[in-house]
This record gives C-alpha cells, sequence and structure tokens, in this order.
C-alpha cells in the first residue's frame, strides 16, 4: 500500500492535523511491523540468511550489535526502495527488545512522514512521486548522504559530550 502518497492526500487535503495523520500513520507502520518481527524471532535467521548475501548479514549483525536502535531507526526513515522488511527481520532476529523495536520503527517513520508533510504543504503532493523517482535513482548517493549526516551527527555529539566532561573535571 502507498502509505506516502495516502498521507500527503490527507495532509494536502486537511492541513491543520498533519501532526494526528503522520502520528497515526507511524503507529500504522509500528503496529503493522509486529508479524515480520514475530516472523523473524521464531525462525527468522534461515529466512534472512536466503534474502541476503552472508557479507551483508554480518554488516548488519555488526550494526545491530553497536546501536541496535539505530540500526533500525535510520533504515525506517528512508522511503522506498530501502528493504525495510530485511532490517525488521534482523532486529529480531539479532533479539532486539521489543519495545526497543517499536519505538525505533515509530521513530523512524515518524521523522519520514513528518518531513513528507511537511514537502507536502509546501510543494503540494505532487513531491511524493518527484522525491520517490529521485531515491529510485539516486539511492546510493540518498544513503551516502545520510551516512555522511549520521557520522557528522554523532562526532559532533561526541565532542560536545568530552566538552562538557572536560569542563566539569
Amino acid at each position: 500500500m502507498p502509505v506516502d502518497a495516502v498521507v500527503a492526500g490527507y495532509v494536502y487535503k486537511d492541513r491543520h492535523h498533519f501532526l494526528l495523520y503522520v502520528v497515526l500513520a507511524s503507529l500504522s507502520s509500528a503496529l503493522g511491523s509486529i508479524p515480520l518481527y514475530l516472523l523473524g524471532y521464531w525462525g527468522g535467521e534461515k529466512v534472512l540468511r536466503k534474502r541476503i548475501p552472508e557479507a551483508r548479514f554480518q554488516e548488519i549483525h555488526r550494526s545491530f550489535e553497536r546501536h541496535e536502535f539505530w540500526a533500525l531507526m535510520f533504515p525506517g526513515m528512508l522511503p522506498p526502495p530501502v528493504p525495510f522488511k530485511v532490517f525488521v527481520l534482523a532486529a529480531a532476529v539479532f533479539e532486539m527488545r521489543f519495545a526497543h523495536f517499536l519505538a525505533a520503527v515509530f521513530a523512524g517513520r515518524f521523522v519520514r512522514f513528518f518531513v513528507l508533510s511537511l514537502l507536502t504543504l509546501w510543494f503540494g503532493p505532487q513531491i511524493v512521486g518527484l522525491v520517490g523517482g529521485m531515491f529510485r535513482q539516486h539511492i546510493y548517493w540518498v544513503l551516502a548522504v545520510v551516512v555522511v549526516g549520521v557520522v557528522v551527527g554523532l562526532v559532533v555529539w561526541r565532542m560536545r559530550k568530552k566538552s562538557e566532561v572536560v569542563q566539569v573535571g
């Protein structure tokens, strides 16, 4: 189901309740991911290993070991063709706590639908097709920009944290 187009349509027709639509779409996405999480929890490693190469499996596993919340939230922010279901399965296979799983899916989808809603309010519902086409054509560049943004954000955060520790000590 093209959830992005549905959310954009509702937001465009009723601007005053756009935040409600963002929350409802995010919550629905989180709840809709539960069956796949359960499938992954009850034997999804075989399914996951069949769907992705071993090197990719190990890369996702390392990502979940380091920062499981972010490893699920960031793919949740990205529109198709990012294979979000693979990350949902991975969250279950790598035994992410259920509450953290729901929070990460909700947070990622919230950011996605919030940005989509703002773009729809500024440019109209046609932006959904335009942005979707851009992502499909330039997915590697988009992913590179997201990764660079995350790395820069983490570096800035750590530098601030270290400077707070130095000031206190």
